[in-house]
């Protein structure tokens, strides 16, 4: 039924429970890095955010004051909704598993309030290999959840291959996609994009950025692989001037390809693997991009930054702490595995 290679299948267990370093650790780009000099006088924030799930939550999440309102600073929000939002699961052995993932709408309206992210300015993508969990009922349900409560939504066929929206005096086209899917070809194919590089050039007219949002790589990996680095100069090629991943659910770096930007991955912004991952798993970012609203620079990167933070069990949910807030042995592991993810230090 999924399309995941026998080699992917038979290495998720061992990658999990030990997220690997392996792989080709170069021409990677710092962390954070001001690509506009001087500053542009106007720009627009965008803020993303990874994988969103119930899974390991019980009830909302806590978060630190310095991630909500880092959140809320940006004109737009962009993030996976990694899980189908159903008021009971239509596959309940699975999800009571673990394997197939779903949400509440309202666990969903307080996870988005705890973390200061302003629906009317929040965008999910679809594009991922769990939205048919629930089966068709359930991401039909999801789609009209997700309506009523005024979030908008890229990644369907229905959207078409590149999605405008607006943040701040900007239009940023949205190209979402995904690799992988759990369930068969046809009722997925019909409703979710999985068109790697497929979107016609007028699709982008009238688009001051394009932002491709893959959900690409393997799992469990820290450096991607090198058909995705492939694929993400395709990307390029192809329009892209930002690219941000996900499905990895670790931390991965940041590639400068030409003037545009890519983070293959930024982990989980809520825990999607199991209740309790290895702590590498827990691992998250927020990747801040400034876009230029100037004239003279419309639609460039003015800078970009990844912001760090620790998801932390705390009694049937999780407490999102930044890393410079962590108590000092916990601290110093997680500086050191950023440290080897990310050596080049930025502006």
């Amino acid at each position: 039924m999924s399309n995941y290679p026998l080699s992917y299948k038979l290495s998720w267990l061992p990658r999990l429970l030990r997220p690997s370093l392996g792989g080709d650790s170069n021409g990677f780009a710092a962390s954070k890095a001001r690509l506009i000099a001087p500053s542009p006088i106007r720009t627009v924030r965008l803020a993303f955010v990874g994988d969103i799930s119930a899974v390991a939550n019980r009830d909302a999440p806590e978060c630190d004051p310095a991630i909500a309102t880092l959140l809320s600073s940006a004109d737009l929000v962009v993030g996976n909704c990694e899980s189908p939002i159903v008021e009971r699961p239509y596959t309940t052995m699975g999800t009571r598993l673990g394997t197939h993932h779903a949400m509440s709408e309202n666990f969903l309206a307080d996870a988005l309030a705890a973390a200061g992210i302003a629906r009317d300015r929040l965008v999910l993508s679809l594009a991922n290999n769990h939205v048919l969990d629930q089966g068709i009922a359930g991401f039909e349900e999801t789609l009209v959840a997700l309506d009523r409560l005024g979030i908008r939504t890229i990644g369907t066929v229905a959207g078409g291959s590149v999605q405008r929206h607006a943040a701040g005096s900007l239009t940023i086209g949205f190209a979402a996609f995904t690799l992988w899917r759990n369930t068969g070809a046809a009722p997925f194919e019909e409703r979710i994009s999985m068109q790697a590089a497929e979107w016609p050039r007028d699709a982008m007219s009238g688009v001051d950025l394009t932002c491709a949002v893959p959900h690409w790589d393997w799992e469990f990996r820290h450096f991607p692989r090198t058909a995705t680095r492939v694929l993400a100069r395709l990307l390029v090629n192809k329009g892209a001037g930002l690219i941000v991943g996900h499905h990895a659910h670790v931390v991965q770096p940041i590639e400068r390809i030409g003037g545009s930007v890519t983070a293959y991955g930024l982990g989980d912004f809520l825990g999607t693997a199991f209740a309790k991952p290895p702590w590498p798993g827990r691992i998250g970012s927020i990747l801040i991009v400034d876009i230029s609203a100037d004239a003279a620079t419309r639609g460039m990167i003015a800078a970009y930054r990844l912001h760090f933070f620790m998801r932390l069990a705390k009694g049937g949910h999780e407490w999102l702490v930044p890393v410079e807030a962590l108590g000092a042995a916990l601290k110093q592991r997680v500086a050191a595995r950023l440290e080897t993810v990310f050596p080049i230090s930025g502006n």
